[in-house]
C-alpha cells in the first residue's frame, strides 16, 4: 500500500512565470500564478510547479563534480519535430548530437536538464 501520491514536481528557478510558460508551450496545460510560485496543471500528469529561487545556479550536464539532482523525461512521437519546437522556445542542446539514440538532452531556459525521449 502506498503511503502517498505524487502531488507535484517543483523546479527552483529565477523566473517562475517564464519557466511555466516554456513548459506550458511544450506540455500544454493551464498556468495558475501565485506570485513567487506558479503551478502548471498538465493534462494527465502531475502538477509541474515553479518557485522563485534568488541566486539560482543551474545544474551542470554532465558533470561528475556536481549532481544534476534530477531531470525530466518528456516522451515525444517525433524527436526531430520536438527538438525544433523546444529550441524555438529557448531550450539549449546539451547532448543531442547522437541521432541513433532514442533520446536527446536539452536545458530549459533556466538551465534545468530535460530529455526528449522517443515513444
Amino acid at each position: 500500500m502506498a503511503i502517498a501520491e505524487l502531488g507535484s514536481v517543483v523546479l527552483d528557478c529565477p523566473d517562475p512565470r517564464a519557466l511555466a510558460a516554456f513548459y506550458a508551450s511544450v506540455l500544454g496545460g493551464t498556468i495558475e500564478d501565485q506570485d513567487d510560485w506558479v503551478d502548471l496543471k498538465v493534462p494527465g500528469g502531475p502538477i509541474l510547479a515553479f518557485q522563485a529561487a534568488p541566486g539560482f545556479v543551474p545544474p551542470t550536464w554532465p558533470s561528475p563534480e556536481h549532481s544534476q539532482q534530477f531531470h525530466l523525461d518528456l516522451t515525444v512521437k517525433d524527436l526531430d519535430a520536438a527538438e525544433e519546437a523546444v529550441l524555438a522556445l529557448g531550450a539549449k542542446p546539451l547532448e543531442a548530437e547522437d541521432r541513433s539514440r532514442s533520446f536527446r538532452v536539452y536545458a530549459d531556459p533556466a538551465g534545468h536538464p530535460f530529455c526528449l525521449c522517443a515513444c
